[in-house]
């Protein structure tokens, strides 16, 4: 006899809803035990204990290696906020594993976070050499890309130099005006308990006792406009005294004329183009009548390159007063000084950071760096810096040996292979195209001139045959845009970017440390991800 179905029991009085031991509440092969599995036997985390007390009186504090594991399992989860991560320290049973049921509040993880930004950059590092002991990091083809990531700060909070120091009197008034009213009302309760002659317990207002962060911001934001001001003063006055003395010594000077010089360039390139007609109307009227010939020299104003370098000049002096003009508009954001207005590629500002990683051909970023300047151009030489580092960290691993953290004094190892012998070729957007980028020394490199789909269209329209042109341009970027047009050039350039889109805390070395650890937790997905073909974790040492 048939009978017809019914629904499962939902029975909310159980005296079990989990089992009893917790490693039966998620399958062995969850990645959960994996992670917990390598914080807490394959990396080396002294340095998030290092600040730790243990010992003496009072409540004992919660094991680092928990709270490390806890904070990479929430972020390759995409979960950054310290309270978003509390509740699913109770409501999700991967995060109750791994505190083991004693649920951090969102306080100490937001301290704990904060407090070891430095050891989170040290966790890269780890991180990376385990990857490359289990054989991650390849390096044939290595691309570096920036992207634009928001700070922890709105861009309604940008001030110029004028609005912030408007802001610090207007600050000062609203703390003294605070100040007062509570010394008042202060005062007014204590006449009524203690009568106007009476002693009472004066307090001084928590606003004077410490200071509001605001008002620190906004001396900070000050501060760095001034230095910043003082800095690029020194570099233009710097570049522009050179160019003009290469100038003034009869030199040909090719590029771009730099800021400090454009005015007093332009006067210079005048005054010549007026001596040099005035020469050739004196040389004309000396003449003798009968040698003059046809030829009638034109009056220097009405002479062609005059009139050019008369109008290059009143350019450069329009560029100039524009200059004046806006740095008086030089902003910084009262929320996160640091941080700047990036452009966005789409269009747009936003309020961040521009962040750099270096990525294997196999998906495991190599090297990162943050810094305030929109231009990706500007992060070149260091980034390449820390790849060439990384690389011969990878091969060391791999060869079993250890790198010092810290250069020896004698220099590099000679047996040791250099980045150039262990990087195939780099790849670069355009953003990252310069002169100087292109003719540093380094690994070999491919560089884009132009947008890809420029690059493709220029490769199949006029196609080089081969891996390198016949006949190299003596000029930089044209030879590598010829490059780029071969057959194994534009095949080998094509590439990436990465999950994230805002920074938790405020401050470049708090930024620069978030980017580190999203790149070590990004790092240990493609660990996991290689551990799911087979590959076993490595011996511990």
């Amino acid at each position: 006899m048939l009978v017809a179905k019914g629904y499962r029991p939902v029975d909310r009085d159980q005296q079990f809803l989990l089992p009893p031991d917790m490693r039966e509440w998620l399958p062995a092969t969850h990645p959960v035990w994996t992670v917990i599995e390598i914080v807490g036997t394959h990396l080396d985390t002294r340095a998030f204990h290092h600040d730790r007390r243990t010992g003496g009186a009072g409540r004992a504090g919660y094991d680092p290696d928990m709270l490390v594991t806890l904070l990479i399992w929430a972020w390759s989860r995409g979960v950054r906020s310290s309270r978003q991560i509390e509740r699913a320290c109770s409501e999700v049973v991967s995060y109750r594993v791994i505190c083991a049921g004693d649920a951090p509040d969102h306080a100490t993880i937001s301290r704990f976070r904060k407090d070891n930004h430095t050891a989170c950059e040290e966790l890269f590092t780890q991180v990376l050499i385990l990857a490359a002991r289990m054989g991650l990091g390849r390096l044939e083809t290595i691309a570096l890309d920036g992207v634009k990531i928001a700070s922890n700060a709105s861009k309604d909070a940008n001030r110029t130099e004028d609005g912030l120091r408007r802001a610090a009197e207007a600050e000062a008034a609203r703390i003294a005006a605070a100040a007062a009213a509570a010394h008042a009302a202060c005062d007014d309760a204590e006449d009524d308990l203690y009568g106007n002659d009476g002693p009472g317990p004066g307090q001084v207002p928590a606003e004077l006792a410490d200071p509001a962060t605001r008002s620190a911001r906004i001396a900070e934001a000050l501060a760095q406009l001034e230095t910043e001001k003082q800095d690029q003063d020194a570099d233009r006055d710097r570049k522009a005294h050179d160019y003009l003395s290469r100038l003034d010594a009869g030199q040909t000077v090719m590029g771009r004329v730099p800021v400090g010089a454009e005015v007093a360039a332009a006067e210079r390139r005048l005054a010549q183009a007026v001596a040099a007609q005035q020469g050739v109307l004196d040389r004309f009227r000396d003449a003798p009548a009968a040698g003059r010939g046809r030829f009638v020299p034109k009056p220097v104003d009405e002479h062609h390159l005059v009139r050019r370098r008369r109008t290059e000049l009143e350019t450069a002096l329009c560029k100039h007063r524009e200059r004046i003009a806006a740095a008086g508009q030089r902003r910084r954001n009262i929320t996160d000084p640091d941080s700047r207005l990036q452009p966005l590629r789409g269009g747009g500002w936003l309020q961040g950071y521009n962040c750099q990683a270096f990525t294997s051909e196999d998906g495991v970023i190599l090297a990162t760096g943050v810094g305030t300047s929109p231009a990706d151009y500007d992060y070149f030489p260091d980034l390449v810096d820390k790849v060439g580092k990384a690389a011969q960290l990878i091969d060391a691993t791999r060869r079993g040996r250890t790198l010092p953290t810290d250069p020896p004094p004698t220099g590099p190892d000679p047996a040791d292979p250099t980045p150039e012998e262990l990087i195939g070729v780099m790849l670069f957007d355009a953003g990252y195209c310069s002169r100087s980028n292109l003719t540093s020394p380094g690994p070999d490199r491919l560089i884009a001139t132009g947008k890809s789909r420029d690059l493709e269209a220029a490769a199949a329209d006029d196609p080089i045959a081969g891996s390198a042109p016949p006949h190299p341009h003596p000029d930089p970027i044209r030879a590598m845009a010829d490059r780029l047009r071969t057959e194994d050039g534009i095949a080998t350039y094509r590439k990436h970017n990465l999950g994230f889109r805002r920074f938790t805390s405020r401050g470049l070395d708090r930024a620069r440390s978030e980017w580190a650890f999203h790149a070590a937790v990004h790092n240990l997905g493609k660990i996991l991800t290689h551990l799911t073909g087979g590959t076993t974790l490595p011996a511990t040492t």
